[in-house]
C-alpha cells in the first residue's frame, strides 16, 4: 500500500509502479490507448490530470486505489510552500 498525500508523492508512486513492471512509457501508453507523451505528462503532473486517466493508468498496472478514512488526528497537515525563516 502506498499512502498518498501530495502530487509529488503520486507522480513518484506512478513511475515507480510503472517501471517495477518493467513497462516503458509507450507500452503504457498502448495498454491505454494514448500516447507516449501523455503518459510522461500524467507521470510529471498528476495534480492535473482526471481521477478517471489515474485510475486507468493505475488499474493498467495492476494496482487499484484505495480511499481510507483515518482518524481526525492523523490527516494530514498540508505543508507550508514557503520558507517562513527562523522562528527566533
Amino acid at each position: 500500500m502506498y499512502p498518498v498525500d501530495t502530487p509529488q508523492q503520486l507522480r513518484s508512486i506512478l513511475r515507480s509502479l510503472r517501471q517495477s513492471r518493467q513497462m516503458t512509457q509507450e507500452q503504457l501508453g498502448q495498454r491505454l490507448g494514448v500516447s507516449q507523451k501523455r503518459i510522461a505528462r500524467i507521470e510529471a503532473n498528476p495534480g492535473l490530470t482526471s481521477y478517471d486517466q489515474i485510475a486507468r493508468m493505475v488499474a493498467a498496472l495492476g494496482g487499484r486505489l484505495v480511499l481510507q478514512d483515518v482518524p481526525q488526528h492523523q490527516v494530514a497537515e498540508p505543508s507550508p510552500t514557503y520558507d517562513r525563516g527562523p522562528s527566533w
